[in-house]
Order: structure tokens, then C-alpha cells, then sequence
């Protein structure tokens, strides 16, 4: 016996129930994809931006470990002990004597050298009489007065990085003072993460790597020779099915995000890849908990279709108690991943910070020096300006007031220094005019001139001298050579300070005074040295405007001139665009 067919109002309830299905899985593709493309996007940009912070974290880690360890050799070069060890030729304390340095300092070895590359004393005692004369670490340390750092390739595979610096007395050299830097202890930390890091030389060839096997070859090697069972291989099998992001680079044929970063050191350069396993984690928790929204929508609505049906009443009540388990398992999750994440966070703002007080530590000094100058100045000004207003000649004074707001101005602008320090090798550089900064350094030094009678002859070229770099700073080298000038005449009856500018294959500044000269041109530019006496300098500013000079491209040189005198020469690379103006006119 046949069924009866459905009536009218049964039809229409099940089109309109059919109809609301359709409509809600239509709303549930379309509310998912957009969350996936606006979710994606958004922590795609969270990771970049940790991954970037990441580097640059490691970035100045690795640079603040280089120079701590640069300044040891200076140090060992002048002690007393090492130096009477190699005159007498005995090593029976040596040794001893650098274990006693090596907690401190942190490096992972030191070594002694005499003039023969003979090790004759070493913290590690197996080096002990092994011979170095032909490594190029004892070489240009023997050849040169600076400190040497090289970066030698070993047999295994790895790298050891050394500075050396010869010792010397009474002009005659001695031998080397050796310092190998511990950089593998950044490989080793490094480890511990998801991402892959590699350092990379001057020349492309990476020194240091997450990857050991990395070491010696190219990026494009490396990448190329990775194996399959690799933690971001397995990172990139896992997200396989992520197509919506544009690649930074291709690692084994899929797509992962490359970031690079330069550490100003001798041309090395830092790389990050970072695969976006944990974006993909985090869309998909949202997208869960979406989709079991719909799902529990959907089953509601096959409730209703067959809520006639004992049978699939029970059916559905079981698949709502899955589902709700494994909503509570998707909120643990959840809650889990988002106190993972705050850890993490707060773990990245400790490091940053410890970074940024490392590098307020090493500025603390500088700006404490250059600070003195327009202080000393200020006061100046303001005993000329109480002279006056007492004289009742008060535009005059309000004149020393002027340069007197100069003066604050400057000095803010040496204490942002400080805030932009973590970002040294990026500052923006623009066109400068030497002629005009020059004519700023002497208005700054006018007190000092006019109170010392100081005569001052001027040679400066009828165009302008155009280069590349930072006003402020160049000024700032500028003072400290006219500081240096005024210093050295104060013995002379009648001073005297020249200054010439000339424009060429490069900018060059010339300083001459006629004082007694310099005794020791080879320790002029070291932090530190100086032949003032006590309380009229710490011996910073020459080391400063060296540095100064050198990130700027130029050369900052020293000589005794043929008449007598120090002559100081500051030698900048010229603007390209104002070189060729100069031509055409």
C-alpha cells in the first residue's frame, strides 16, 4: 500500500527549511574565508614583526659581545706582568695570570705569543708551546699597532674568531696578546628557537648558523642542501596547504619568510627564515571555534527536520556532546597558546631592554664628555651677560642669551643620540656643508678664542663643500680638533691655530696649531688616552670623532708638523651630486 503524499504546507515547510540551510552554508563559507584572509593577514604581520624584533635582538647581542671582547687586547697589551713575562722569559705566572682575566672578561680563551708565535701561555693549558707564527692573527697583529680581528675556518667544520694586538715596550715589540671570542654560545641559544639563523661575512660565506653543516657554504648552498628531516621541513610538511601568502624565499621547494638584518661589523649580515606554522595555528583555533558555531547551527536545524525521528534526536545529542568536548578541548588550547604567547612577549620586552641599557652603559661616558663643552660655554655666556646687564647694555646680553638657546638645543641634540643608538648602522644621512658647519663650531667656540686671544687664520674654498653625513656629529668632531688645538697652545706666548679646507677626491679639513707637538701618534685615538692633566679630560674626545669619522665613510689622521705643532686632518668622501654641480659651474 502506497504513502500519501505530502501536502501543500509540508512542501513549502520543507523548501523553506531547505532554502535556510542553503543560506546558512553559503553565510558560513563566506564569514570563513573572510576570517581566514583578514586573520591571516593580521598575525602574518605579528609574526614579521616579532621575527624583526627577534633579529634585531640578536643583531645587537652578537655586535655587543664583539666590541666587549675588541677592548680586551688593549688592556692585556699594558699589563705590567704579561710585559715583564715576555722581556725576562718567564712564563711560570702567565698562565695563571690570564685564567685570573678570562671570568671576567667572558671570552673563551686567551693566549700569550712571543715574538716566534710560541704560545707561552694560554688559559687553556694544551696550547701550551704550540706555534702560531704563520696564522694570520699573530701576522697583521705583528705588522700592525690597532687591533686585529680574523675570523679563521678550522678543520671541523667551524669558525674561531680571535683579536690580537702585539705588545710592545719602550718601542720594541714583544709579542701578541691573543682573545677568541665564544660566538658559538649564540649558535647554541639560537638552537632553542623555531626559526633557522645564519651570519653571513662580508663575502657571503656563513660563519654561524642554527645548522652546523651550514657553515662555510652561501645562502643559496645552504638552502639547497638542506635535508628533508630538518625542523622547518617539518615545519613546512605540517603546513602544506598554505597558498595565500606571497614567499619571502623557498626553502626544499616551499615557502617560508626571509628577514635580514645588518650587523655593522665588518660587512656581516644577519638571516632569519621563519615558517608560519604558528600563524596557521592560531587562524585555525579561531576558524575552529567558527565552524563549530556553524556546525552546532546546522545541527539544530537537522534537529528540527527530524525532530519526528527518535532515533536522530539521539544522534544529534551525541554529536553535540562531541562537539561541546571539543569546544572545552579548543578553549585549553586556546587559553594555553595565549600564556604561551604573553611568556613570550614578556620574555622579548626583558631582552630588549637589557640591550638598550648595554648600549646606555657604553654611551653614558660619550655624551658625559661632550656635554662638558657646551656647559663650559653656557657658563661662559652667562658671566658675559651678567657683565652687561650690569653695564646696562642689555641687547648685548640678550645676545648671550640667544647663543646661550643655541647651546640647549645642541645639547638635546647630543642626548637623543642616546635614543637613536640601537639604530646606528640605519640613520638617515643628508647633504652637508662643510664651510657652514665649520663657521657653527667656531660661533660655539668664541668664548674660549676671545678669552685665550687664540689667532685664527682661515683657508676655505669659494664654493661650497658638500658631503654626506650628520651635521651635529660632524660639528661635533670639529670641536673636539679645536678643543684639542686650544689645549695644546696654552704654554705658547702667542697661539696660534690654522684651519684649511679643500675639496677634492674628498673633503678634506685641516687643523694646525703650534704647540709642543704629539709624542705617541699610535695610542692618540684610543679611548682613554690623553695628555691633558688631571680634571681637563678623560682622553674620549679624539676615540669619539675617530669613531665619528669612520661610520661616516672618512679618515680622521694624526701628524707632527715640519715646523712643530700637531696637525689634524679630517678627510670626508664628497657628495656626489654636489661634486657634479661644482663641475657644471
Amino acid at each position: 500500500m502506497d504513502a500519501p503524499p505530502p501536502s501543500k504546507p509540508e512542501l513549502r515547510s520543507s523548501w523553506r527549511l531547505r532554502l535556510a540551510m542553503a543560506v546558512l552554508v553559503t553565510l558560513a563559507v563566506v564569514t570563513i574565508s573572510v576570517t581566514n584572509k583578514l586573520l591571516t593577514d593580521r598575525f602574518t604581520d605579528t609574526t614579521r614583526d616579532r621575527a624583526e624584533l627577534r633579529i634585531a635582538l640578536y643583531s645587537g647581542n652578537l655586535l655587543a659581545e664583539l666590541r666587549q671582547n675588541a677592548i680586551v687586547p688593549q688592556l692585556l697589551a699594558r699589563d705590567p706582568t704579561l710585559i715583564n713575562a715576555l722581556e725576562s722569559a718567564d712564563y711560570s705566572l702567565s698562565t695563571q695570570r690570564l685564567i685570573s682575566f678570562v671570568d671576567e672578561i667572558g671570552a673563551a680563551s686567551l693566549m700569550l705569543f712571543d715574538n716566534d708565535g710560541r704560545t707561552v701561555a694560554a688559559t687553556d693549558r694544551n696550547r701550551l708551546g704550540s706555534g702560531h707564527r704563520s696564522e694570520p692573527y699573530f701576522v697583521d697583529a705583528i705588522r700592525s699597532s690597532a687591533t686585529i680581528f680574523t675570523a679563521i675556518r678550522r678543520d671541523t667544520g667551524g669558525y674561531s674568531f680571535v683579536y690580537s694586538r702585539r705588545i710592545q715596550d719602550r718601542g720594541t715589540t714583544l709579542g701578541v696578546i691573543a682573545v677568541e671570542v665564544d660566538l658559538q654560545k649564540f649558535e647554541r641559544a639560537w638552537a632553542g628557537i623555531s626559526d633557522a639563523v645564519i651570519v653571513m661575512d662580508s663575502t657571503g660565506e656563513i660563519i654561524l648558523a642554527t645548522a652546523p653543516r651550514w657553515r662555510g657554504m652561501t645562502e643559496p648552498e645552504a638552502l639547497a642542501s638542506d635535508s628533508p628531516q630538518s625542523a622547518i621541513e617539518r615545519a613546512i610538511k605540517a603546513t602544506a596547504d598554505w597558498t595565500a601568502l606571497p614567499p619571502d624565499a623557498y626553502l626544499q621547494g616551499e615557502a617560508v619568510m626571509r628577514l635580514e638584518n645588518r650587523i655593522p661589523f665588518r660587512g656581516w649580515k644577519m638571516v632569519s627564515f621563519t615558517t608560519y606554522q604558528s600563524v596557521r595555528e592560531r587562524v585555525n583555533a579561531v576558524l575552529a571555534l567558527e565552524m563549530m558555531g556553524f556546525a552546532i547551527l546546522l545541527a539544530l536545524a537537522f534537529y528540527f527536520l527530524s525532530r519526528r525521528t527518535a532515533g536522530r534526536l539521539a544522534i544529534f545529542q551525541r554529536e553535540s556532546a562531541k562537539l561541546r568536548a571539543l569546544n572545552v578541548a579548543l578553549q585549553r588550547e586556546i587559553a594555553e597558546r595565549k600564556r604561551v604567547q604573553e611568556t613570550l612577549a614578556v620574555a622579548e620586552q626583558t631582552l630588549e631592554q637589557s640591550s638598550k641599557l648595554a648600549a646606555l652603559g657604553e654611551m653614558s661616558a660619550a655624551v658625559s664628555h661632550e656635554l662638558n663643552q657646551p656647559l663650559a660655554a653656557m657658563k661662559t655666556y652667562l658671566a658675559g651677560a651678567r657683565l652687561l646687564l650690569r653695564r646696562n647694555r642689555p641687547d648685548e646680553a640678550l645676545s648671550s642669551f640667544g647663543r646661550i638657546d643655541d647651546l640647549i638645543e645642541r645639547m638635546g641634540a647630543i642626548t637623543r643620540q642616546l635614543k637613536s643608538y640601537a639604530r646606528k648602522g640605519q640613520e638617515a644621512l643628508s647633504p652637508v656643508d662643510m664651510g657652514a658647519a665649520l663657521a657653527s663650531s667656531l660661533s660655539m667656540m668664541e668664548p674660549q678664542l676671545r678669552q685665550r686671544q687664540v689667532q685664527i687664520s682661515r683657508i676655505l674654498p669659494e664654493d661650497p663643500v658638500l658631503v654626506m653625513g650628520d651635521r651635529m656629529r660632524i660639528e661635533q668632531v670639529m670641536v673636539n680638533l679645536l678643543r684639542n688645538a686650544l689645549d695644546a697652545t696654552k704654554s705658547e706666548r702667542n697661539p696660534q691655530v690654522d684651519i684649511m679646507l679643500a675639496a677634492g677626491e674628498t673633503a678634506t679639513l685641516t687643523v694646525r696649531d703650534n704647540g709642543p707637538g704629539i709624542e705617541d701618534l699610535d695610542a692618540l685615538f684610543e679611548p682613554f688616552y690623553t695628555t691633558k692633566q688631571p680634571g681637563d679630560g678623560v682622553g674620549l674626545g679624539l676615540a669619539i670623532s675617530s669613531g665619528i669619522v669612520n661610520d661616516l665613510g672618512g679618515r680622521l689622521r694624526a701628524r707632527n708638523g715640519s715646523t712643530g705643532g700637531a696637525v689634524f686632518e679630517m678627510q670626508l668622501p664628497i657628495h656626489q651630486d654636489g661634486a657634479n654641480i661644482e663641475a657644471a659651474e
